[in-house]
């Protein structure tokens, strides 16, 4: 048997969310108990229910970016599409992930239009990478006249220039990755605050601040690491062998101050709760050898699997995840596999909501 096909299932089409809820804490929230393995069903505004005062609740930071562009190639007028993924500081050169036919030489030119169809920056043609990415210069037109009366001389960082004239990269199994106006605050958590992701770190789209100060009135120590999640968390395996699998790197940090915060309540006795698999990553990345955590900056390619020893997380609050993916297999690194197939089994029977906009599961 194809190692793989372990972290396989059917979900029916119609479990994967289109729309995140009204109130995000109203999403159901799954419980499963690792040791026991008993199930039980409750809401994201429960979660106050099974926390302690000790424990620390640890939230990835990141910002999405809006860095799917859309616009038409200046020489033939063909349509076109990317997605931004990474600048050179030096340089200023963008590296941007496109699936447009047609072969696009250097030197030519890309206009990009804002979310209301309006021509804005171009995009030069540089080069290609290895893996057939494009390298791109952005620059605005001769003559270009901002329609949206911003000073267009203060576009001088990619983040600007997204903000400006990109849109927010759903992933393809909302609306076929087509955003409409209400997805700039769906799809963002509350306490984003560093800008670098291309995919929202999904399981902290449940929180409302509201939530967040009951629990930071329990007296649970609330922390924040950064992640900016890439373009490969949307990629399932490809290969049978999950030894063979070649995980995609994402930067991240974890401050000296979280460190100490975080070491101190679990020598309490306290727990380290994830909201996320990115926040995973960053912990377990910056864990050393049953040390406790340490401060840590820099990229990660690290491929959770199991068997793992997790050495600084000790609850884990994850959204439902694509079959075959990497964030399913970390899952089953944590709960056992057949724990987390048995849970995605009970969920897919009680019709939650699968997937960016669905419901929740936290494991124990």
């Amino acid at each position: 048997m194809k190692e793989i096909e372990q972290y396989d299932y059917d979900l029916p089409r119609e479990l994967i969310a289109q729309e995140p809820l009204a109130t995000r804490s109203d999403s159901r929230l799954m419980l499963v108990e690792r040791k026991t393995g008993r199930i039980d069903h409750m809401h994201v505004r429960d979660l106050p229910d099974i926390l302690e005062p000790r424990d620390a609740v640890v939230f990835n930071n990141s910002r999405v970016m809006p860095a799917r562009l859309v616009g038409y190639r200046k020489e033939t007028g063909g349509r076109w599409q990317g997605l931004f993924l990474r600048a050179d500081a030096q340089s200023g050169v963008w590296e941007v992930l496109t699936k447009t036919r047609g072969k696009i030489k250097p030197g030519e030119r890309i206009t990009v239009q804002d979310r209301d169809a309006r021509d804005g920056m171009e995009l030069e043609v540089v080069a290609r990478t290895e893996g057939g990415n494009l390298l791109v210069q952005p620059h605005l037109p001769d003559g270009f006249v901002d329609l949206q009366g911003g000073p267009t001389k203060e576009l001088s960082e990619p983040a600007d220039w997204l903000d400006r004239y990109g849109r927010i990269p759903l992933p393809p199994y909302i609306r076929d990755g087509q955003m409409v106006d209400a997805d700039i605050e769906h799809y963002q958590t509350v306490f984003a605050k560093q800008r670098g992701s291309v995919a929202a770190p999904t399981a902290g789209l449940h929180f409302t601040q509201a939530l967040l100060e009951r629990v930071r009135r329990m007296g649970v120590y609330l922390a924040e690491v950064t992640l900016h999640v890439g373009i490969g968390t949307f990629r399932p395996i490809q290969v049978e062998q999950l030894d063979d699998h070649q995980m995609h790197q994402e930067w991240g940090s974890l401050d000296d101050v979280t460190c100490r915060s975080i070491n101190g309540r679990r020598e309490q006795g306290g727990r380290c709760i994830a909201v996320g698999t990115t926040t995973v990553r960053v912990l377990e990345s910056a864990a050393r050898n049953d040390q406790g955590l340490q401060a840590w900056q820099g990229e990660t390619d690290i491929f959770i699997r199991p068997p793992f020893a997790f050495q600084a997380t000790d609850g884990l609050l994850t959204n439902f995840h694509l079959p075959r993916s990497s964030l399913l297999v970390l899952i089953s690194a944590f709960a056992t596999r057949e724990l987390a197939l048995e849970a995605y089994q009970k969920a897919i029977e009680q019709e939650y909501r699968f997937y960016s906009y669905g419901d929740a599961m936290v494991i124990v």
